[in-house]
């Protein structure tokens, strides 16, 4: 496979990574007034962004690799795990923002929740 075919596979990987950096670098904003609804409301977009890395990842390797799809699913957690650690790491630099381990663990629920839906529910897609 050319150096071109790859990049190309793993740039919806990266611009998503971006995106998720970007984020992480504006300070907080409430989303709701009321605390327990912009607690949801934030969470729920963690739960959402990983899925969707993990589901980007997952695909960018597969096409790109020989991979089994246990080591797939395996590589592609670890990579999601130490996206979300560097992830909150870097919000230690963000002026309005606090890095959490609880975040840590809602990005891997996330992550692990976007992989069974690409490997159970998406497995006719690439």
């Amino acid at each position: 496979m050319s150096i071109r075919r790859r990049i190309k596979h793993w740039l919806p990987t990266l611009a998503w990574a971006i995106l998720i950096f970007s984020f992480s670098s504006q300070p907080t904003l409430t989303a709701n007034q009321v605390y327990w609804q912009d607690f949801v409301i934030k969470k729920s977009a963690h739960l959402f962004v990983y899925a969707v890395l993990a589901i980007l990842i997952y695909r960018s390797l597969k096409l790109t690799s020989r991979f089994s799809k246990l080591y797939l699913f395996l590589f592609t957690l670890i990579l999601v795990v130490l996206y979300a650690v560097s992830d909150e790491f870097h919000q230690t630099f963000s002026l309005g923002r606090t890095p959490t381990l609880r975040d840590v663990f809602i990005d891997i629920a996330g992550g692990l929740t976007g992989l069974i839906v690409k490997t159970k529910i998406g497995s006719s897609a690439p």
